[in-house]
């Protein structure tokens, strides 16, 4: 039991100093103003059609951080101050789920992976936590629903690690597209690059932890089953 707790106090601390970081970023690079003066919806909106897609909408979306793109109704969703600013920070977030638009026209098989496990994994996370709760309390009487509860998380856990790829090559298509059509200059690239790295890093750290509670709740049934 004390190496459960270690495990998830390590995890939230984890988590809680790359989010920290990325938003120290985000702040620094948004006040690093774009010489081309783009806005982040006009960057979007270039992008997609540099790369010939015509059927993706650029849209604002309430919140701070909660740009993503929406492969359902192809649209890209990016949040006001992205929207709207001209920064370098706007700019790698805009890119960044174009990124997304791109490979979903290109029907890149991580992408389609992970949107074929998008209901099972919103299905699973309604119920997952009462599972592996009475799963943990119930286990001496009955250890199979403690191991309905693991197989459920192990679909989640492999969700978060077909992320992985997923946004990496998002940031990388963004980032040649930003550095070949010279929108940037060095100084915004390399700040557009650097927050793309941390906000990378938040999905690292959500998998590895995703993981380690899957161990650990692994363990506990292992261990109840001797």
């Amino acid at each position: 039991m004390y190496l459960g707790w270690i495990i998830m106090g390590a995890i939230m601390l984890a988590s809680w100093l790359v989010s920290q970081r990325l938003q120290s970023k985000f702040d620094h690079y948004s006040k690093l103003h774009l010489q081309n003066n783009m806005s982040g919806a006009e960057i979007a909106e270039k992008m997609l059609a540099d790369h010939g897609i015509r059927d993706v909408r650029v849209i604002s979306t309430p919140g701070r951080l909660t740009d993503h793109y929406n492969p359902a109704d192809k649209t890209v969703n990016l949040s006001e101050a992205v929207y709207n600013q001209r920064n370098a920070a706007a700019a790698a977030v805009a890119a960044h789920e174009v990124g997304h638009a791109v490979q979903h026209a290109a029907a890149y098989s991580w992408l389609e992976m992970r949107s074929k496990l998008v209901p099972v994994v919103s299905f699973t996370s309604n119920i997952i936590q009462w599972v592996l709760l009475a799963g943990v309390l119930l286990v001496n009487t009955f250890p199979s629903l403690l191991l309905i509860g693991i197989v459920l998380f192990a679909l989640t856990t492999l969700f978060a690690f077909i992320t992985l790829p997923v946004e990496y090559d998002a940031s990388n298509r963004a980032l040649a597209w930003l550095d070949n059509k010279r929108m940037l200059t060095r100084e915004e690239h390399a700040g557009a690059q650097d927050a793309l790295k941390w906000a990378a890093r938040t999905y690292v750290v959500a998998a590895i932890g995703s993981l380690g509670t899957l161990l650990y709740y692994v363990m506990i049934y292992m261990g109840r089953r001797d």
